[in-house]
């Protein structure tokens, strides 16, 4: 079974290709992908790697957290599960089923005249 790794703390100037080379020195990679801004394409700093098996990650995480990279101190642990977000007009961001969930008030259901 494979393991997805978070990677942070990457400078801005590593590619997919830099990352994925790092990683395959220690075992098979199964996907790398690098984190990058929408609008201007540069990298944010983090990235997502998947190994193809629990005992490579295990090795990933033990030999390349808090190791150097490019004059930066990388961290690499298990990625979790992305949660789900509340954007500020109080609906989740999705925009399937569900997409227009309000939260409770915070007034408690008073309104303001």
């Amino acid at each position: 079974m494979s393991k997805r790794l978070f990677v942070g703390g990457l400078p801005y100037s590593t590619s997919e290709a830099d990352l994925k080379e790092l990683f395959e020195k220690i075992g098979v990679v199964t996907s790398c992908d690098l984190i990058t801004d929408k609008f201007t394409n540069q990298s944010k700093g983090f990235a997502f790697v998947e190994m193809e098996n629990d005992a490579d990650a295990d090795s990933a995480i033990e030999k390349l957290n808090n190791s150097d990279l490019g004059g930066r101190k990388i961290v690499v642990s298990i990625a979790r599960p992305r949660e789900e977000r509340i954007n500020d007009f109080g609906r989740n961001n999705s925009y399937g089923s569900g997409g227009y969930k309000f939260q409770r008030d915070r007034n408690r259901g008073q309104r303001r005249y």
